[in-house]
């Protein structure tokens, strides 16, 4: 039995997350249809996370296992060439496969994962091509005190203030390495790389700097959020449309 690791980028808008649920159309679902399809057997993926629906990804992980190499399909080096194009071919035009990797059969695309990186997009202008993809504000923000709030991010690693409620992790703790609003041809980005988000964390911490630009919080509240441990006293979450899902390290092989 051979693992791979699927590399994608997918445009969330018409899908109920990343994971499989009853209530909809899934990315993984998929992925996973046109890979049973492909490979002659059912074959079930597992996603280095989960995306809420409407958030998108500029990268994303899974494995796979497979128990056999059709000849002509696995290149020497280990990347199965034919089999990424074919899936394109089969998938439809929102989600695209990067590349496929072999990898040791030990490799988990979720538990081997040492950092994720989320970015969040936020315009003050109208924009005709990529409004889907932002958050427009029309009031001005203060991106100073915004990032002077997000620093405070990295001195704490409980966060369940920003956390969804009632799901079924058992820890709500994470160690949060980067945190910072930067300017990008007229665009607001807030980029936070952590070693795991909870489920509605980036939203509900995007959210809540967002009051703290709008003067409602002061960055001494943005604290007071943190430690309260209360979901109840962080800001609403930010829409989903302007997230996404932007890198995922692991060792040795990125």
């Amino acid at each position: 039995m051979e693992r791979y690791f699927i590399y994608l980028s997918y445009n969330g808008a018409n899908y109920c997350g990343w994971q499989n649920q009853s209530n909809g159309v899934s990315v993984q679902q998929k992925i996973e249809d046109a890979l049973s399809i492909l490979l002659r057997q059912p074959v079930s993926i597992t996603g280095a996370g989960r995306t809420d629906a409407g958030v998108h990804a500029r990268m994303m992980v899974a494995h796979f296992d497979w128990a056999g190499s059709p000849a002509g399909l696995v290149t020497p080096v280990g990347e199965p060439v034919e089999l990424t194009d074919k899936l394109n071919c089969l998938l439809p035009p929102n989600i695209f496969i990067q590349k496929i990797l072999r990898v040791s059969s030990g490799m988990h695309a979720r538990f081997d994962a040492v950092s994720r990186t989320y970015q969040y997009y936020v315009a003050f202008h109208k924009d005709p091509f990529n409004h889907p993809f932002y958050y427009r504000l029309n009031r001005p923000l203060n991106f100073d005190r915004m990032n002077e709030a997000a620093a405070v991010l990295s001195e704490y690693t409980d966060f369940t203030s920003f956390s969804k409620l009632h799901t079924d992790v058992k820890t709500n703790c994470c160690r949060i390495v980067q945190a910072k609003w930067t300017q990008e041809s007229g665009v607001w980005v807030f980029t936070i790389t952590a070693d795991r988000f909870l489920r509605n964390m980036v939203r509900a911490i995007v959210g809540t700097l967002l009051d703290v630009g709008r003067g409602k919080l002061s960055v001494e509240d943005f604290r007071e959020v943190i430690l309260s441990k209360d979901r109840g006293k962080a800001g609403s979450s930010a829409p989903a449309n302007a997230l996404f899902l932007t890198n995922i390290e692991y060792p040795l092989i990125t």
